[in-house]
């Protein structure tokens, strides 16, 4: 079975390596197709892929597209996409200028409540200019404030919490057609990390479905064991292809390794399925 890992981040969004360290890494770990899917942004593609040719791993061109949903944030991978296609240029700088208000609010938020100066240390986290909740919760380990990434998350970053801070991402139907402008395929990632009962999810992949969209990620790093049945009974239901990602960002701050995926569950039909790169390494 051809190992194959669609969502992974390096230091261009949050994570822990360098393109061609997350490649050479990836490679290490028996993974033969890589997808990059840094947070809105695609500046990492160049370095990976010419790390990919060295480490003769297959890599796919992706992104993560922050995504606001009836009210709620979402991520949309983008596979196999032209990285330079205008529009898809055009709304994730977009996106990204729209992060440094957030931090800014985050910063004043976490004030509040007696912790200075956390601006500039997420700031010494993210180190290729995005700044993100995780360079902030980075910042909070380091000084202290909790032990690890899951505690730091629940005590101060997530809705409710003293440094949430809402915000409007793109919407759907936006970001949908960014991917689709660039010759991507949409995929919902980590579904089950967003809390949403039977009936939203629904309607989410029939709204997605009818923009465009193709898969969700079944397997992932994100979703427990018995979550892998249920999301490739939705995507047999709703007609969608299977993805499967380890959203990688580095040692430590991933639930699962690299290359130690498993298999999606065989009623799925992988969104990988005719994918020329795919077939040529099945041959």
């Amino acid at each position: 079975m051809i190992k194959v890992d669609l969502h992974s981040h390096s230091t261009i969004s949050d994570g822990l390596m360098t393109p061609s360290e997350l490649v050479r890494h990836a490679a290490s770990q028996g993974v033969q197709v890589l997808a990059l899917t840094d947070h809105d942004d695609v500046a990492g593609i160049d370095e990976a892929r010419a790390a990919a040719v060295d480490s003769a791993i297959t890599l796919i061109a992706g992104t993560e597209i922050s995504v606001t949903w009836r009210n709620r944030t979402l991520h949309i991978l983008g596979l196999r996409i032209d990285p330079q296609h205008p529009a898809l240029q055009q709304g994730l700088a977009r996106i990204r200028e729209s992060r440094f208000g957030r931090a800014e609010g985050i910063a004043s938020e976490l004030e509040k409540i007696g912790i200075q100066g956390s601006l500039e240390g997420a700031r010494q986290f993210a180190s290729e200019g995005i700044i993100g909740r995780t360079h902030f919760a980075r910042f909070l380990i380091a000084n202290g404030h909790a032990k690890d990434m899951k505690t730091v998350f629940k005590r101060y970053l997530i809705k409710g919490k003293p440094g949430y801070v809402p915000h409007l991402w793109a919407s759907l139907e936006e970001a949908l057609s960014w991917i689709l402008a660039a010759g991507g395929q949409p995929v919902i990632a980590h579904p089950g990390r967003y809390d949403l009962g039977r009936t939203l999810l629904d309607d989410l992949f029939n709204e997605f479905k009818l923009l465009g969209g193709v898969g969700i990620e079944v397997v992932s790093g994100s979703h427990h064991p018995e979550q892998y049945g249920q999301f490739a009974d939705l995507a047999h239901k709703h007609g969608l292809l299977s993805s499967r990602g380890s959203d990688y960002h580095g040692p430590g701050h991933s639930y699962m390794s690299m290359g130690r995926l498993p298999d999606l569950p065989s009623q799925c039909q992988p969104v990988w399925h005719d994918w020329k790169e795919v077939r040529a390494l099945a041959a």
